[in-house]
């Protein structure tokens, strides 16, 4: 199935994250970072969805956006987690935690619910001072009912 739009970004993740978000969002992700969405490098709220990184530095990412749940191809990805969350303003930003909101890239979205499904792959290339790395992170999004996050393939020796 191709993508309804893809935008290939580099993004700075600085405090090793980036929002997927309603632009009109107003989500304070301080206590939805917790232990356990720490170590599955995903957290959700009403209208916003973080996305956990390796490195506190620019890492590419590709956002699409589909018609309906993109096909399972989780074999080549080291983690994949799911969450949902709602976009009211008809459009989706796309953006680290300390970028200029209004400078961020967009996604023009029918309002209604969305899943979000983050795949992670090159993990465990960082290098030891988290400078360099072939991380990768792809985010899908798709309407759907809300649903509870799900961890839907672990990272190869996480507690999660």
């Amino acid at each position: 199935m191709t993508p309804e739009a893809t935008i290939e970004l580099a993004i700075f993740a600085d405090y090793f994250q980036f929002y997927i978000q309603d632009e009109t969002a107003n989500d304070d992700f301080g206590s939805l970072w917790t232990d356990e969405a720490v170590e599955r490098l995903f957290a959700a709220s009403v209208q916003s969805v973080g996305v956990g990184t390796v490195r506190n530095m620019t890492v590419p990412v590709v956002v699409s956006l589909h018609a309906q749940e993109p096909p399972a191809d989780f074999g080549e990805w080291d983690m994949v987690n799911e969450g949902s969350f709602t976009v009211r303003s008809g459009s989706v930003a796309i953006a680290g935690c300390t970028d200029y909101l209004p400078d961020a890239p967009r996604l023009s979205v029918p309002p209604g619910s969305y899943r979000v499904r983050a795949s992670y792959a090159g993990l465990d290339t960082v290098s030891e001072d988290g400078l360099e790395g072939d991380d990768f992170y792809r985010v899908q999004l798709w309407p759907a009912p809300t649903a509870p996050l799900a961890v839907v393939k672990a990272r190869s020796g996480a507690a999660v």
